[in-house]
């Protein structure tokens, strides 16, 4: 392999365990903030968490398929591979579970900020957004998952 495929191949790695890694940290600090039951700590963890997103998801979002694609040419392994063709619908459905859970957090922490204001508690939208986010973690997360799996054991998969 070239030096410029495993440039390729460490970079995708990085972002795959970027998608990971910030993935289960902003589900873990979201549902602790939120079991609080606190409008400050959930504010401010929402807030947190849109940063992240901002930053390190959005980053490894667009990094991943340019890296994957050129990791692929560079390896040989052509895009019609059943494994590659698998991770690349993982990671559409992955994404239109993220694109909403965006949308929630900015929504969550807007609607926390309102309570610490007015000093009042979190108001039954913000619980009720929460759940959908909740809910919506579970297929993307496990999606990326995965595509994790997809990418270390490259299986064969006829389509």
């Amino acid at each position: 392999m070239s030096d410029w495929a495993d440039i390729l191949r460490w970079l995708h790695v990085i972002g795959a365990a970027v998608l990971f890694g910030t993935g289960a940290g902003i589900a873990f600090f979201m549902l602790m903030a939120q079991r609080t039951g606190r409008a400050e700590l959930v504010a401010h963890v929402a807030g947190t968490v849109v940063i992240a997103d901002t930053i390190f998801t959005a980053t490894a979002i667009i990094v991943q398929p340019i890296t994957g694609v050129l990791l692929a040419q560079a390896v040989g392994w052509p895009l019609s591979e059943g494994w590659i063709v698998l991770s690349l619908l993982l990671y559409v459905v992955a994404g239109l579970f993220w694109l909403p859970v965006v949308w929630i957090q900015i929504r969550i922490r807007n609607l926390a900020r309102q309570a610490v204001l007015e000093n009042a508690a979190l108001p039954t939208e913000e619980k009720r957004l929460f759940r959908i986010w909740f809910a919506c973690g579970f297929p993307a997360f496990g999606a990326v998952l995965a595509i994790l799996w997809l990418m270390v054991t490259r299986p064969q998969i006829g389509f």
